[in-house]
């Protein structure tokens, strides 16, 4: 990453996604609109403003292969929208709602989304040639409250979620004439639609923002005590661990690489995590802080140091003089970060760069 941006684009900014080429970003200013943004001649120029929701657009997601941009809002509906010539048309997806839509997320091979949404419910939905729609198929009944965080993991049949209830869930989503059967994806395919894998009951608190690592090996999530758990072996007998924060709670996590995770939320300066040889994941640092606990310095060839720049960090930022006691809250971000982003190669699964965006509108991003 050989610099980085930062860009106030409106007063808030909701959620955000970035196009294949990462050319171009989408984001929705706590309003009822999809902005998008060009980069030209070194400024950001709003080309398009997608209009089709009547109330706060909650999660956005752009697809890597098909360039489709999914919508949800918390108006209790979808849209996926295709680029033809100069605009973007949207299709109606059937979610069946009676409360808002708050995260969606497409599968890693695109033929579906998952929506999480208020009334306790996951929407599965796909593709219909037939009717020339996307309809959903539902997982009802399995959580108890708000879904707050989806996530696919790699062999697009397994889905990970967070809710308000304080668990964890994996499921199924294994749809007949959608899926196939892969022997490589082992006893999951083999799982029927809505099929619970495993419940993690480790958090006493609402839980957000759950992601599998790179290879699906390990999954993370994070609690608003302040906590954030780490599982391995994700199955009938899952191997868990959490690392309890002195600082505010997280509400965004990103893994980098299978043993680093990057974690966002209301302490407003993005946080470091690594698993060491045995397995054991210990935090490491905030972005952009002079002193670190010891453990980090064998991590500090691994980590790129333009992370640390992204948050003002020098060269010599790495030591073995532990973490400060006192810290100044923030630094770039001003206000909760709601959202971190990867941003990937082409084909690759390695994150060299990630965005981050805030309640003030400001998105950070390398370039």
């Amino acid at each position: 990453m050989a610099a980085i941006s930062i860009h106030q684009f409106d007063k808030c900014i909701t959620c955000h996604a970035w196009s294949p080429d990462q050319s171009m970003v989408a984001l929705s200013p706590n309003s009822d609109e999809v902005h998008i943004y060009r980069m030209s001649q070194d400024k950001w120029e709003r080309v398009h403003v997608l209009q089709k929701h009547d109330q706060i657009i909650s999660g956005i997601d752009w697809s890597t292969r098909s360039n489709r941009i999914v919508t949800v809002s918390h108006d209790r509906n979808s849209y996926v929208w295709n680029q033809e010539a100069a605009e973007w048309v949207p299709t109606l997806v059937i979610l069946r709602l009676n409360r808002a839509a708050l995260c969606v997320q497409w599968s890693p091979k695109e033929n579906k989304f998952a929506v999480g949404s208020g009334a306790k419910t996951v929407c599965i939905c796909y593709y219909e040639q037939e009717n020339n729609w996307w309809v959903s198929k539902l997982i009802r009944k399995r959580h108890n409250s708000s879904v707050t965080g989806v996530a696919w993991h790699p062999n697009n049949i397994l889905l990970a979620t967070t809710s308000t209830d304080g668990k964890c869930r994996v499921f199924s989503t294994f749809i007949k004439g959608v899926d196939a059967r892969d022997s490589r994806t082992g006893s999951s395919s083999d799982a029927k639609f809505g099929e619970q894998i495993v419940q993690l009951d480790l958090s006493f608190s609402w839980a957000f923002g759950v992601k599998w690592s790179p290879s699906g090996n390990t999954l993370a999530y994070v609690g608003h005590n302040s906590m954030i758990y780490f599982v391995d072996d994700v199955g009938p007998s899952p191997l868990a661990q959490n690392v309890a924060l002195r600082d505010l709670p997280l509400r965004d996590v990103l893994f980098v690489s299978e043993r680093m995770v990057i974690g966002v939320g209301f302490d407003c300066s993005p946080m470091v995590f690594a698993a060491d040889g045995s397995g054991i994941w210990s935090f490491i640092r905030f972005l952009g802080e002079r002193k670190a606990v010891s453990s980090s310095a064998k991590y500090g060839s691994q980590f790129s140091e333009a992370f640390g720049k992204l948050y003002g960090q020098s060269k010599q930022g790495v030591g073995n003089d532990g973490v400060e006691h006192s810290r100044t809250r923030g630094g770039i971000h001003e206000n909760c970060i709601n959202g971190i982003v990867a941003l990937r190669e082409d084909g690759s699964s390695k994150v060299t760069r990630f965005s981050t965006s805030d309640w003030t509108g400001k998105l950070l991003y390398g370039i």
